[in-house]
């Protein structure tokens, strides 16, 4: 498991459907070593803390395996690293192989995985199409956050190793297709507000659902 590429991005404004939206997915691969601590990389920024970032979303991670899927699925798009918006680009490490709760290091960082990455709006600025939420979610290809549990260092070449495996947890795409799903039962919507590991708006969200 290997950190393919660190990508980082400040606040720009950019015209959509006739408005100016804020918005920091767009973000550039980055040189050297970064600095993971508090709720961000160095040189990253979120634009609005009310449904981005904080602790519980400081780092947002996903599968460099997924960019053949996507360069199929969009042939007239230029996919370079980052484009989805991730901080970390990995190779090595599926949705379906990490849980909530789990704890991985990269470099001299070490970061536990929160929740899967629930597509909004600007996704779709990003790329252009209005389809692309959509598009996003039925693939079930939605990365994962992670907040940092230790400050370091992490940078292209970085190996990634799990630290801690959560004990009865779920998958990360599991737990996606359990938030998006319209159907689930009432044992699964149970054991998915009790971990521990999984930010606090999901688990509340899944226990409204059993409510």
């Amino acid at each position: 498991m290997t950190l393919i590429s660190v990508n980082t991005g400040r606040p720009r404004d950019v015209r959509a459907n006739g408005e100016i939206v804020r918005t920091s997915i767009w973000k550039s691969p980055r040189d050297g070593r970064v600095r993971a601590s508090g709720v961000n990389l160095e040189g990253d920024e979120q634009s609005d803390l009310t449904v981005h970032g904080g602790q519980y979303k400081a780092v947002y991670i996903y599968p460099s395996e997924h960019y053949a899927y996507w360069r199929e699925q969009l042939p007239d798009v230029d996919l370079p690293w980052g484009v989805f918006g991730e901080n970390l680009t990995i190779e090595g490490l599926l949705e379906k192989d990490v849980c909530i709760g789990d704890r991985i290091a990269i470099g001299s960082a070490e970061f536990q995985v929160t929740q899967p990455r629930q597509p909004c709006f600007k996704l779709g600025i990003r790329f252009g199409r209005e389809d692309m939420l959509k598009r996003f979610v039925t693939s079930g290809r939605s990365g994962f956050y992670v907040s940092i549990v230790t400050a370091g260092e992490v940078g292209r070449g970085d190996e990634i190793r799990f630290t801690h495996r959560a004990a009865d947890s779920i998958s990360v795409s599991d737990i996606f297709a359990l938030k998006m799903g319209n159907v689930a039962s009432p044992g699964a919507l149970r054991r998915a507000a009790s971990i521990d590991g999984l930010t606090p708006s999901w688990r509340e969200h899944f226990r409204s659902r059993l409510e």
